[in-house]
């Protein structure tokens, strides 16, 4: 197999314990890490290695976005500025009733892809229909995902009720399920459209596979109120009582949770998702960070899709979720930029059941890298480059990206992708449902 030295001016492995090192070099050994040592030792000990000169930039671990649904690329911006129910109900599902297909999932994801690579995004937990779409598009350009067996209870295009969409779903995991790129989860979409027997069948269905569940929770008050009208009691205690919280749960958005709530999710280690500009655009709250850090719960990062975001940028979420903290609390010792930025690494590595492989550059683990350029003026000077990535640095600042070694961002320019032939196929695309 091909060696590659990746020689940057500063490494930030996320290795627990461990800070920023300077002049260090990871070498790439097929699609693993295989040596992480100071430059001119790892240079002497590998000289037949190719070499990649990464001048004042920072390597990082490939950022996992957490949450996101990748399609809706093709509805960025269709509906700004109204509440998530009227957007939902008025301007989404009218949308995607009418235009969702095979083909349009396929085109919106690889848009996500490449939007994603270039914000240094390598592993994308998506949320969608059409997994097969989801599944090809990661595939043809080279990141990894997480596909979903996505169910809600009502019709769509993709599906006629609950026992359908199940069914499809484990048709795409069986078509697809040894390709290394794609892990899968069993997603109901949300307490208020799915019923307590689809539940229990999907969290079956995540422990014969052994998969991670993925599903929006607590995301309004009016969901919360509502689910206590019709159930009695609210959306968490009614999912606990279905057993669907564990270690497989990861949980979006929670934004609004009481303390027994946040004690239960650390007494049961689910992983919870923190959407900070999606819920900030939406005007459905904030994650109350501080109190599930203090409870020892594993917080991650995502986006959420492009249609509510609108932007699939981890940059932006690593930086907003830091902000926020500070700015509800108080306290400018919440969410630090070391944790705002484990938020989208290996702690989101664990979440998705991967911390053995990704979210930290270590020997023997998968090579995910990112390298982001902190030599223009706007990131000058550099005291701290970790916190420079979190406070500094965007997603305009990401140079080179691998996914398991392979290179599919080289100076911005993703290496899988046909950016002109794919923005072509969009305009042609959006032209069509503008006409209609």
């Amino acid at each position: 197999m091909s060696q590659t030295l990746l020689l940057p001016r500063w490494l930030l492995t996320m290795k627990p314990g461990e800070g920023v090192l300077d002049d260090h070099a990871v070498l790439i050994d097929g699609e693993r890490i295989a040596a992480v040592g100071p430059r001119a030792e790892l240079l002497a000990q590998y000289p037949g290695a190719a070499r990649v000169e990464l001048p004042g930039q920072v390597l990082i671990p490939g950022l996992i976005n957490a949450h996101a649904h990748s399609a809706m690329t093709l509805l960025r911006g269709v509906a700004d500025d109204v509440p998530l129910m009227d957007w939902l109900q008025n301007h989404i599902w009218p949308l995607e009733k009418r235009w969702v297909s095979e083909e349009w999932v396929y085109l919106g994801s690889r848009l996500a892809a490449a939007e994603g690579l270039r914000s240094g995004t390598t592993y994308i937990n998506d949320m969608y229909f059409f997994p097969t779409a989801m599944a090809r598009a990661a595939l043809d350009s080279g990141v990894r995902a997480a596909v979903s067996m996505n169910v809600i209870d009502f019709p769509t295009g993709y599906a006629s009720g609950p026992d359908d969409y199940i069914a499809k779903g484990i048709a795409a995991y069986e078509q697809y399920k040894g390709e290394t790129l794609l892990d899968w989860t069993s997603a109901p979409h949300a307490p208020y459209t799915v019923s307590d027997e689809t539940f229990v069948k999907l969290r079956d269905l995540a422990e014969k596979l052994d998969i991670q569940m993925h599903c929006h929770i607590h995301e309004t008050a009016v969901e919360v109120e509502d689910g206590l009208k019709a159930h009695g009691v609210r959306p968490i205690e009614r999912l606990d009582r279905l057993g669907l919280f564990s270690e497989r749960m990861i949980a979006v958005h929670m934004v609004h949770l009481n303390d027994a709530e946040i004690e239960l999710m650390a007494r049961k280690g689910v992983h919870l998702v923190h959407n900070p500009n999606s819920n900030l655009k939406l005007a459905s709250g904030v994650m109350p960070l501080k109190a599930l850090e203090a409870a020892g719960v594993n917080t991650i990062l995502g986006t959420d899709g492009a249609a509510s975001n609108n932007r699939l940028d981890m940059f932006g979420e690593i930086r907003s979720a830091a902000l926020l903290a500070k700015g509800i609390t108080g306290d400018p010792t919440v969410a630090t930029a070391r944790t705002a930025l484990e938020m989208a690494t290996i702690r989101a590595a664990k979440a998705m059941g991967r911390g053995d492989d990704l979210g930290s550059l270590e020997v023997g683990k998968l090579a995910d890298c990112v390298s982001v350029s902190l030599d223009s003026p706007e990131c000058q000077p550099v005291y701290n480059p970790a916190a420079q990535l979190v406070y500094v640095a965007g997603r305009e600042h990401v140079s080179n990206v691998w996914v398991g070694g392979r290179q599919v961002l080289r100076e911005r320019q993703p290496t899988t992708i046909d950016v002109p032939a794919l923005m072509a196929e969009v305009s042609d695309l959006v032209g069509r449902m503008k006409a209609s």
